[in-house]
């Protein structure tokens, strides 16, 4: 069992609910997908983007990109927690970090990495950030300016040695 300090800006935190165990006894991963939207939830909520700005502003975001990974199991009842980190932001994007730990024995779960677009829901189309928004991710960015990069970003799937790949090298 891997222990690691927390990494990034705790967002939320939540339990692992019975209706979230599979066949194998633990945490189906549609779950680990739903913890981590929880936590860009909680993100969005810090930078304003709730549902007030969105029934006022007619703004919201759009994921189009995830990649998640699985370090270590969760299983029923464990308390989890879910921590952020701003990769990059532009005008109209915003590319993630989150983490999800054991709550109890602080070990790393899973990780996902994210990449949303700011939206207009009127007219369903990427738009630029308003100054509020953009200015709360910028300082959230800028709070954690000293932190590396993590080790997950950016990995590509493959088999070392497959015994058939569909790609030829």
């Amino acid at each position: 069992m891997t222990n690691t300090n927390q990494i990034g800006e705790m967002v939320c935190e939540g339990k692992v609910l019975p209706e979230w165990i599979d066949i194998n006894n633990h945490m189906n991963v549609a779950y680990y997908v739903l913890a981590f939207d929880y936590g860009v939830d909680a993100l969005w909520e810090r930078f304003g983007i709730n549902d007030e700005y969105m029934s006022t502003c007619r703004g919201s975001t759009f994921a189009v990109e995830c990649h998640l990974t699985y370090q270590q199991e969760l299983l029923e009842g464990d308390q989890y927690f879910v921590t952020a980190q701003i990769l990059a932001f532009d005008e109209k994007r915003i590319h993630q970090f989150l983490r999800l730990y054991h709550a109890e024995k602080h070990y790393l779960a899973a990780t996902a990495e994210w990449m949303n677009l700011h939206i207009n829901l009127d007219s369903r189309r990427v738009c630029p950030w308003p100054e509020s928004i953009r200015s709360r991710i910028g300082e959230f960015a800028h709070a954690q300016e000293n932190s590396e990069s993590p080790a997950e970003v950016g990995r590509k799937m493959a088999i070392k040695k497959p015994l058939y790949s569909l790609q030829q090298d």
